[in-house]
């Protein structure tokens, strides 16, 4: 109960709620606008229990259910379609007595009346639809073709599972189809401890993936020289799966609507598929049957691969064109086992070729073999790059989380942008055919590949190992996945963008489109920023500028290391990375995770203090220079220059004591005065004072103001008359007492003289207005482009033009953004 309260709580700043559990309402500030940035998550987060203890560990109590599946599948190429049958064993290990099973049924998400169809809003996600468009003064809204295309592929196919049968011991048992779920109910009661058994079979027709933006699908080519062309096969979300039991929430049966992905169960899957005899099959898993499926030749290859240094072709470029060119009616099955995961995916293809290499460990898992399968349209862009990607993220995922339990770690090119499963991944980017018939790649599609197989494969940890719940906390996988791929990445190659540095951000947080990290995916506006980027920004901000290095790399593993195959909720990730680092850090969770609230720290004003000493030999020189540095009158400036005498210089006869001395000139009275001054004060604030007459140290008052209500340590450079610099890092905790504004005292030696102040000088904090960094300001530096002036009335069409192609730059973007999230693109 106490977790879904908490969640009603992340969902309020989406729907414009106030629902805040009881502890948290009872405590409320109603005097003042003080607000505590610093209090404490304990009254959010669930409170611990034998499950999940207040360290952030698993519970003594801890359990989690265990599914195991055989599946027979048989892959129809020409009826682009799967019949298949499975069985499967279901260990109960909740303290839970269960009636029924909750099954996901993810290829009914494409059915016509499905709620993700009859949800889905025109123009995307964005709201940006007719009805915005023409309260906009906009032109009516246009029917894209990837629209119509997505259409009429619904309408000509039949979607979505057919369940032909649910059986345990040849008996039928009951269920019914709640969209995107199944719910079988058992013939009797499953007892804590106990285990059942029953069987599906089932089939369906597989989308066509660029036709309907799906995580998998086919991809058909009808330009190879094979009659009726080819077709890559990436099949995922291909079976009816277990839906997840928690302790945290029971059954997880939240409809599939497309972008939330999906939490699973931790079994062991045996899975034979049946496909055309010149197939090439990758899977989760290890192959059983090679000799089945490979030649002698391929197996040598295969062998030879694990201890070579670079890349091994197992099927060979000129092997995969030959298979492209014929085709048959024979059948190959190839069998996969894999132990200990929570989902299984596959493709097929005979345009694939096939390369290997091996990779030696610390561990359990000793060797791995990194493997990548591609068709000619991969070309050098894949030989090169996909393997060699794979063998690079493993080598720093295991230093920052734990060696990779895994036998096989795939990358498959695909018509998806990037999808991820235990042990494989589906990427993207290809080569693009020249007019010669020559295949060249772009800067951005290696950049592309590279990063998208490093964030694919890195997937593999969070969360095909640590498995978060993907659905309601897309940033528990993709936003550590995002910063572990950008560590990884700039191991590779620093000057690819990788996306993760705090300026990477700074647009979304100040934008009004932007939501807390904590919305459940299906509500998030934007997705890429929301759950991927945001987050990833933070903890490389938590490790490189809160926490440090050490202390953050020592608490992340922990966090890995502690939930390595088991379900970790949001709470346990923050209340383990604040208990292995020792540092407190609900301020930071609440205001990156809870908040919309950015960055924006505005120094306003630097004040000069001088002490003043009581010396009167001391304190009124000073005050005499200080009324000497004052500018001249312009008065007196100009009577000077028109040689005007003056009054006292003319009659010199008449001067006095006071033409010669000042109100600055240090009398008997003024000594006396402070030597009775003296006599007063203690023998340590005697010494006091005279430490610092005698050191004379500057002392500078600087005000600042937290502009964004995000708080966040306050970094200084100063720069000194000297041309010499010193920074300053000032913990966020400054703003525990006064969030708004704070004023800071600094002092400096003698003969560091300050001249300038810049906040955030290195752009470590995501703050969004640079400018207000400055004291004294700068001069902003922006550009300015030559053009010939026009006539007035050009200017005015130009203007309307701009304001025209704004507004469809902005749908563009919403429906862009809309079908890279559908997509799962990197």
């Amino acid at each position: 109960m106490r977790a879904r309260q908490t969640r009603l709580l992340w969902l309020a700043p989406v729907l414009g709620l106030l629902v805040v559990p009881t502890s948290y309402a009872a405590i409320q500030q109603t005097k003042g606008d003080f607000e505590d940035k610093f209090r404490q998550l304990d009254e959010v987060l669930p409170t611990p229990n034998v499950y999940r203890n207040a360290a952030g560990e698993a519970g003594h109590q801890y359990w989690q259910q265990q599914v195991d599946y055989v599946i027979n599948a048989k892959l129809d190429e020409n009826k682009k379609r799967i019949d298949a049958s499975e069985k499967i064993t279901y260990h109960n290990n909740s303290p839970d007595t269960l009636k029924y099973l909750w099954i996901q049924l993810d290829q009914n998400k494409f059915r016509p009346d499905s709620m993700s169809a009859l949800t889905d809003t025109f123009g995307g996600n964005s709201g940006r639809g007719p009805a915005t468009q023409a309260a906009n003064g906009n032109s009516p809204a246009k029917l894209s073709l990837d629209a119509l295309r997505r259409q009429q592929f619904v309408a000509d196919h039949e979607l979505g599972y057919e369940i032909k049968s649910v059986t345990a011991d040849g008996k039928a048992l009951h269920y019914v189809i709640v969209g995107t779920l199944m719910r079988v109910d058992l013939a009797s009661p499953l007892k804590s401890g106990k285990s059942v058994k029953f069987a599906i079979d089932y089939g369906y027709n597989i989308v066509e993936e660029d036709a309907v933006s799906a995580r998998s699908g086919y991809e058909h080519f009808p330009d190879d020289k094979r009659e009726g062309g080819n077709d890559i096969f990436l099949l995922a979300q291909w079976f009816p799966r277990l839906a997840a039991y928690t302790d945290y929430e029971a059954w997880t049966n939240k409809e599939f609507l497309g972008r939330g992905e999906f939490t699973l169960e931790f079994g062991n899957y045996d899975v034979s598929m049946t496909v055309p005899a010149d197939h090439v099959v990758s899977a989760t898993g290890v192959l059983q049957n090679p000799k089945d499926v490979l030649t002698s030749v391929q197996r040598d290859r295969l062998e030879q691969a694990k201890t070579a240094k670079r890349p091994v072709f197992i099927v060979t470029e000129e092997e995969a064109l030959e298979n492209e060119k014929a085709g048959t009616d024979e059948t190959k099955t190839w069998r996969f086992k894999a132990d200990n995961v929570r989902d299984f995916a596959w493709a097929s293809s005979r345009k694939f070729m096939w390369d290997a290499k091996g990779i030696e460990q610390d561990g359990p898992q000793k060797h791995v073999m990194a493997m990548s399968f591609y068709p000619k349209e991969g070309g050098d862009l894949w030989k090169k790059y996909s393997t060699e990607a794979v063998v690079h993220t493993l080598d720093v995922y295991n230093r920052f989380t734990f060696n990779y339990p895994y036998p096989t770690a795939q990358s498959v090119n695909g018509p998806v942008g990037g999808m991820e499963y235990p042990m494989i991944s589906f990427n993207g980017p290809r080569t693009e055919l020249q007019d010669d018939g020559s295949r060249t790649y772009s800067l951005a599609e290696k950049r592309f590949l590279v990063g998208v197989v490093i964030h694919e494969v890195g997937h593999n940890y969070f969360p095909m190992v640590v498995n978060s719940d993907e659905r309601q906390w897309t940033w528990m996988d993709e936003g550590l996945n995002s910063f572990l791929d950008g560590v990884a990445g700039r191991e590779w190659d620093p000057k690819i963008p990788w996306g993760v540095e705090p300026r990477d951000v700074v647009g979304y947080m100040k934008g009004s489109s932007q939501v807390p990290i904590m919305t459940q995916s299906d509500s998030v506006l934007h997705l890429g920023p929301n759950a991927y980027t945001k987050p990833a920004v933070a903890l490389n901000i938590l490790r490189e500028t809160i926490l440090g290095r050490e202390l953050f790399d020592f608490a992340f593993k922990e966090y890995a290391q502690r939930w390595m195959f088991k379900r970790p909720t949001p709470s346990d990730f923050f209340r383990t990375m604040e208990e292995a680092s020792g540092v407190d850090l609900d301020w930071f969770w609440r205001g990156w995770f809870y908040t919309t609230d950015h960055v924006d720290i505005s120094i306003d004003r630097v004040y000069k203090l001088r002490l003043d000493t009581k010396d009167p030999d001391i304190d009124l020189q000073r005050q005499r220079q200080a009324e000497q540095d004052k500018p001249q009158s312009l008065t007196d400036q100009r009577n000077r220059e028109e040689g005007r005498k003056l009054w006292v210089d003319r009659f010199e006869d008449i001067k006095d004591f006071y033409d010669e001395n000042d109100q600055y000139t240090v009398t008997n009275k003024d000594r006396n005065k402070y030597r009775e001054f003296l006599k007063k004060l203690k023998p340590w604030e005697r010494d006091t004072l005279e430490r610092a007459v005698r050191e004379d140290k500057n002392y500078y008052v600087m005000d600042f103001s937290n502009l964004g209500g995000l708080v966040m340590p306050v970094l200084l450079e100063l720069e000194f008359a000297d041309g010499t610099k010193e920074s300053v890092r000032i913990p966020a905790e400054i703003w525990r007492r006064s969030p708004k504004a704070v004023s800071k005292l600094i002092v400096t030696d003698k003969n560091k003289e300050l001249v300038s102040v810049s906040v955030d000088p290195r752009w470590e904090t995501a703050d969004v207005d640079v400018e207000n960094n400055y004291y004294p300001r700068r001069i902003i530096p922006s550009r300015i482009e030559a053009y010939k002036d026009k006539k007035s009335e050009d200017r005015v069409k130009m203007d309307l033009m701009h304001d025209i192609k704004t507004e469809l730059k902005s749908d563009e973007d919403a429906k862009k953004d809309a079908k890279d999230e559908t997509k799962h693109d990197h």
